[in-house]
């Protein structure tokens, strides 16, 4: 279905560029809620979703929340809110730097490894990731890339 039908359009798009750019963010809103959907019968909001992915890709090592903040997709978001509750479910360690007591060390447990593995093949289920081919992604891929260098 086009993007005029999908948003009820009544006027025409004033060019290609205003319409790629309401297409990215209904597009973006549309795959946000399908992954929240595939996640959230295991209690995990897609921030802490990113929060585990981020720890999972230190390999063990320890990382500041600070430095999560730094790679989190939605920077507007509460880390430091994320981290403890992760904390709280058992998916997270958190290391309080002697030197520094309002800084901390966080990892992903074990059973945070485990939960990841299982929403990792929940995400790939999600609709969104089997309706582009490989070649299809990797143009997406570039295009996207493309649009954040400016």
């Amino acid at each position: 279905m086009s993007l005029a039908t999908e948003i009820k359009q009544v006027r025409p798009f004033s060019s290609e560029k205003e319409k790629a750019l309401v297409n990215l963010l209904y597009t973006h809103n549309h795959v946000f809620l399908k992954l929240n959907h595939s996640i959230k019968k295991y209690d995990i909001s897609n921030q802490q979703y990113n929060v585990l992915r981020i720890l999972n890709g230190q390999k063990g090592n320890p990382i500041t929340v600070q430095e999560i903040i730094s790679r989190m997709l939605d920077k507007m978001s509460n880390a430091s809110r994320l981290v403890d509750k992760l904390y709280a479910k058992g998916f997270v360690n958190k290391v309080i730097r002697p030197n520094n007591k309002r800084a901390c060390d966080v990892t992903i447990t074990t059973e945070g490894v485990e939960l990841l593995k299982i929403l990792s093949k929940n995400v790939e289920l999600v609709p969104v990731a089997n309706t582009l081919s490989m070649e299809e992604f990797e143009t997406l891929n570039i295009l996207l890339d493309k649009i954040r260098v400016s």
